[in-house]
Formats: C-alpha cells, structure tokens, sequence
C-alpha cells in the first residue's frame, strides 16, 4: 500500500513507524526540514520538504498513485486543505484528517465532510479521543490501561501486580481450571525493567508484572477482583484542567448513567468560566492545581481519582503527585511526552493517558488490512490488539484455535460470536465465518496476524 503522511511529528512520525515496518509504501511531507530528516534517518520512508497542502508537493510525494493520505500535521486548515487538494487534484481514494478545533466536529456540520464538500473519509480528533481514554481509566481506577473492543463487549485492562494478588507462581494453565467460568484471558505481561511478551500457558505471573487481560465486559469486575484489584468505579472525581479534555470529560460524567460528582479546577479565569457556563452539575474552581489549600477546598482527600489534564506534562505530573499526598487515592495524567512515562512509577502515579497513543489507534483503526473494526497500540508501539471480523476468504474460517499456527508474539483472547456472545478462546473453539476475533499481537507480528484475517487484498 502506498501512503501519504502528511506532518512528521509525534503522531505522523509513530504511524510512518508502524506502516513502514509492516513494509508499505511510506512517503513523509513536512515543512520542517529537521523533522523529515529524523524520519528518513531512522525509518524506511521517504521524506519531502515543503507544504503538504501545495499540489506540486504531494505530486512530488507521489500522490497521483497513492492509496492513502493521512493528514496529520498542527494545522486543521492545513489538513482540510490538503484532503481537498489530493481528491480533486489526484483523486486519492482514502483521506485521513486529523482536526482539533470543536467547531470543526460539531454534530450540526457533520455533512461539511462529504464527498461533494470536503473530502475527508475519516475524522479524528485528539481532544475527543483522549477524553474517551480518561474514562474508560475512571470506570476501572485501579486499571493502568483500559480498551473497550466488541462494542462494548469486551474490555482489554492493564493491571500492575503486587505482592497480595492471590494468583502469584501460579501457571496460567492452572488458572484457566482454577476459574472455569471466567470470560479473560493473559495476553500480555512486561516483567519489571523487561520487554512485552505474549506469555505460554506455562508461565507463571510475578510480583511487579503488567499483565494485559482480555475480559468480557460482564466479568472485569470479577478478572479485577481475581487479580487482587478493588473493582469500586470512581464516584467522586476531581478534574485538573478545565480546556477541551478536561470540558469533553465532565460533559461526558455528566451524562454518565452512574452519577459522578465532579469538581474541576481551572487556572485561567476565562477557560474557568467558559466551563463553568457549559456545565450543569459540576462545581468549577478557579486558581492553581497546585495550590495545597484549592485542593482541599476540592476535598481531594475524599476524591476517589484525580485526572490532571493540562497543556503541560509536567504540570501534569507535579499535581497529581500533590493530590495524591493530599489524600487521593487514585492518579490519572495526561502525559504526552513518552520519555516522561517512567517516572510514573517512582512518583506513584496511577495510571496515564498518552493523546498520541490514543490518536495512532484510532488512525491504525482505518488502515489496517482486512475487515479490521478496531485497534489499539500498546506501550511505545511495542504490540497492538486488533479487532476484526472473520470473512470467507480468512485462514481462520472454518477452524478450531489448535489448528491454527499463530506467530509465536500473538495470541488470541476474545471471540464474539453474531448473536452477542464473547467467548474465552480455548484450543478446540471453532471460529466461524462472521465471528469477530480480538488478537494480541507483538509489533514484528502484526503482519502474519493480519495476513490470517485477509487473503485477498482488501484494504477498506
């Protein structure tokens, strides 16, 4: 496949990492000579400097065969301009654009991205999608990651193991008999200090480990419980940042079935009071989260989480270690540069929210081969769980699991079948036309795990 990344910052350079590797066509355009240069030097891609909205440039790139064009670059401008440019110019069949500003994603213009207005096939939104994240890591605070997969059917959480979770030295194997009813499976574990790795029914979990569990949603409670983690859903809820994450999120607690009371702490007096008009129920503060007398006004000590979701990591970061000193038992940041993430551990913050994980899924969602429905990226692009439906032409048709040769990094951890139901995978499932398939999948694999979804061609 033959594809067009237009913008070689964090998020076009991680996705010209993942196609590339996966041996595509990769072309990068940015108007920052460095920025290309980085690419070129460390991936097999080819880089063009100059204005990716510029017709002559994506000629240059190659647009007049490209397949697709991902425009990703920190202008939405740019990138609507240049999905315009590479329809009607060079008629790219596939167009990806990823925009920020609300007023581009209000529901009222949602026909502003037809075919015969612009031409965009799909929209992302970073704002959107790192508030979805947040959430999910509020419903399950005890969970360091969380993905929804199956329309809601299946959960994939990231535990950390201490030393009082009751299935330590236990073989995997044993613990599939030990719970013969339970809907999970292990289908990653990070050794402390080590690499991601797909475990064997033979090994056994260790104190320190993160394990990777894919459950149905009707059993997270008990997969938690099971693994020595509380399965309490926060209730209260204390918000760092009042912009357009930390705005998405309390609208979306607001409307949330289960009640959250909400509080939210904003530095800007005006982003405050912009909040504070758009919401209904949630109490909005303003002043400095770091100020130790502002969160006790928040009682933050009787805060079951804290979501810092600021501009700044280290803002980030530095308030969510003071809410927890404060007495929150729960930390959630918004942490959007990589190299910061080890820090988590030492400053016992609970679990993040990465902006450029969640918009590299949600863009990998639309490009993967096959009748892929969703993916997720996990860690610094070390493996993916894909989902995606079992057609006629697959490997996997018409077979039982023991009969399968999966890579030795991949493992299958959830089946749901057409009438609703999500089975534990076991050697002698039968998976059938129509079912959908949840496979974790260490990054060197994930092009034989997409070959077993596909045999033709068949991009979109």
């Amino acid at each position: 496949m033959k594809v067009i990344i237009c913008g070689a910052g964090q998020v076009g350079w991680q996705i010209a990492r993942h196609l590339a590797g996966e041996r595509n066509d990769v072309t990068v355009v940015d108007n920052n000579p460095s920025l290309v240069n980085r690419a070129t030097d460390t991936l097999d891609v080819q880089g063009i400097t100059g204005f990716a909205s510029y017709p002559n440039v994506l000629e240059r790139a190659g647009a007049e065969d490209a397949d697709m064009l991902i425009a990703a670059t920190h202008s939405d401008e740019v990138n609507m301009v240049t999905c315009q440019v590479a329809h009607s110019v060079f008629t790219v069949p596939r167009k990806i654009a990823r925009l920020r500003a609300q007023s581009y994603l209000s529901a009222m213009r949602s026909d502003l991205y037809r075919r015969d207005h612009m031409p965009i096939d799909v929209v992302i939104s970073p704002e959107r999608e790192v508030a979805e994240a947040a959430l999910r890591r509020l419903r399950a605070p005890e969970a360091f990651d969380i993905e929804e997969f199956m329309d809601g059917r299946a959960q994939l959480i990231g535990l950390q193991l201490d030393a009082a979770c009751p299935v330590l030295d236990t073989p995997l194997r044993q613990l599939s008999e030990l719970f013969s009813t339970l809907r999970a499976v292990v289908v990653g574990v990070r050794r402390p200090g080590g690499r991601l790795f797909a475990p064997s029914p033979k090994d056994q979990l260790q104190a320190g480990d993160q394990v990777y569990v894919l459950t149905h949603t009707g059993d997270l409670a008990r997969t938690q419980e099971i693994f020595g983690k509380s399965a309490k859903r926060a209730e209260r809820v204390v918000l760092i940042g009042g912009g357009n994450v930390g705005l998405t999120v309390a609208k979306a607690l607001e409307a949330s079935p289960e009640r959250v009371r909400a509080k939210m702490i904003e530095r800007n007096r005006s982003c405050a009071e912009r909040a504070a008009e758009a919401l209904e129920r949630t109490i909005v503060l303003s002043g400095d989260g770091l100020d130790i007398e502002l969160l006790r006004e928040a009682n933050i000590e009787r805060a079951d989480a804290v979501l810092t979701v600021t501009d700044d990591d280290k803002t980030n970061l530095l308030a969510a270690v003071r809410a927890k000193a404060a007495g929150c038992s729960k930390t959630v940041a918004l942490i959007n540069d990589p190299t910061l993430v080890p820090l988590m551990g030492p400053l016992a913050i609970d679990a993040y929210v990465n902006p450029r994980q969640t918009t590299v899924s949600s863009i990998l969602r639309h490009v993967r081969h096959g009748r892929v429905r969703n993916v997720y990226s996990i860690g610094d692009a070390e493996a993916e769980v894909i989902e995606a439906q079992v057609m006629s032409t697959s490997p996997l048709a018409g077979r039982r699991i023991r009969d399968v040769t999966f890579p030795e990094g991949a493992l299958i951890g959830a089946i749901g079948k057409e009438d609703g139901r999500v089975l534990r995978p076991q050697g002698s499932t039968l998976i059938e036309e129509g079912d959908t398939v949840a496979i974790f999948a260490l990054a060197a694999d994930v092009p034989e795990v997409e070959r077993l979804l596909q045999v033709q061609v068949d991009f979109f």
